[in-house]
């Protein structure tokens, strides 16, 4: 199983958020408590969540994806998703998360 961690890192007033491996309903619950612990420290005016490393990802995802968007959204913030996979881009499609939430996508990625 290929765990999955995360790195928060706060830069003019962003939290740049980096997730790699997979996110499934065993790995959820820690990725979502350490962003959640770096959205209310650093208080962010926007957080860029990083896909481009995730190599699996299932309705756990979505959920901690979602849910990191609410906080934002309730503490007068923006979110935007970054770089995400072609088979995670397919997900966020499907459930139509593309349709609320920003994507960013850098040329290496396309």
């Amino acid at each position: 199983m290929d765990i999955a961690g995360v790195k928060c890192i706060m830069s003019d007033g962003s939290l740049f958020i980096t997730i790699e491996g997979e996110i499934d309903h065993h790995t959820a619950k820690f990725i979502r408590e350490e962003i959640d612990k770096a959205i209310y420290y650093y208080r962010p005016q926007n957080a860029i969540m990083d896909l481009s490393a995730i190599t699996f990802m299932d309705s756990s995802g979505l959920g901690l994806i979602l849910g990191r968007y609410t906080q934002m959204v309730q503490l007068g913030g923006t979110f935007k998703l970054k770089d995400p996979t072609p088979e995670i881009t397919k997900i966020l499609v499907l459930a139509g998360v593309d349709r609320l939430i920003p994507t960013e996508t850098s040329l290496n990625q396309q």
